[in-house]
């Protein structure tokens, strides 16, 4: 496998003294080049933490993780990361959002000729591949949520980034809307030949993104298993309905809920139903 991002040894602890909380206990993880990988698992179970570590935006209490064998201690150019709200910013059009990381660089008024033409193109490029280019001249608040989320998504690629992070992209929209950008996404990371590391709490949706996906679990917060997806690298809508999928899907859920204690015990709850009704 060729590793883009390595894990190893990764701890993360919060607190001090007796008020500690393990967020993270020896997550040790490999990534490949250009791999979609998926996090799923019960609430308390580190996903979100992870990712941000991997983002430089949280470091480690102990262990490593590293892109390329080049160690992460901070964000980088070569990693973006994508959230649930769209932190767009309201005053810029949609076209500015999606420039803004390139205005960063130098300060805005200091770009060469060239480098604004360079990145009109690219702007131009992400707009018409996420299908924006009608709205180009907008604000956020024109935008539908899915809308907003496409523009979060090519402001992300804007630069280009070697990693893209994604914490519960879609989580904020409409099952329809969603699918959507499913399958929006699948294309763009075949398109830039870019590593999509996934964090949702949603197994349906890990299984049809990723080609891994990763059952982490709480208290503390590691790896509890890997789980290959059994589906052709090209995916449609209708593989969720095939028979494969609803298996792995009901795997995943059934070590979620065991992984968390979420046992239900229909014997008690039965009993006590009839005791409320006499």
């Amino acid at each position: 496998m060729n590793t883009k991002i390595s894990i190893k040894g990764a701890n993360k602890t919060f607190g001090h003294g007796g008020r500690t909380v393990i967020a993270l206990q020896d997550i040790n993880l490999d990534i490949a080049n250009n791999e979609f990988v998926t996090f799923v698992g019960a609430s308390g179970c580190g996903k979100s933490t992870l990712l941000r570590c991997i983002g430089g935006l949280e470091s480690l209490s102990s262990g490593s993780i590293s892109l390329e064998d080049a160690p992460i201690t901070k964000p980088g150019a070569n990693r973006a990361m994508v959230f649930q709200h769209y932190s767009l910013y309201p005053w810029l059009s949609v076209m500015n959002n999606i420039k803004f990381s390139r205005s960063l660089k130098t300060g805005r008024e200091n770009l060469s000729s060239s480098d604004v033409e360079a990145a009109s193109g690219r702007a131009d490029a992400l707009l018409a591949l996420m299908g924006l280019t009608h709205v180009r001249d907008s604000y956020p608040n024109q935008l539908s949520g899915g809308m907003q989320q496409r523009v979060a998504i090519a402001r992300a690629l804007m630069p280009r980034p070697q990693i893209l992070l994604m914490d519960e992209p879609f989580g904020a929209l409409d099952a329809q809307t969603r699918e959507v950008m499913h399958d929006l996404i699948l294309y763009v990371s075949k398109l830039e030949k870019t590593t999509i590391v996934f964090v949702t709490h949603d197994v349906e949706e890990a299984i049809y993104l990723g080609q891994r996906v990763v059952v982490m679990a709480p208290r503390p917060g590691r790896v509890d298993s890997i789980c290959a997806v059994d589906l052709p690298a090209q995916r449609n809508q209708d593989m969720k309905l095939s028979p494969r999928f609803l298996q792995q899907k009901k795997e995943i859920l059934t070590r979620i809920r065991e992984t968390a204690g979420m046992h239900t015990d229909y014997e008690l709850l039965e009993r006590m139903s009839k005791q409320a009704a006499d």
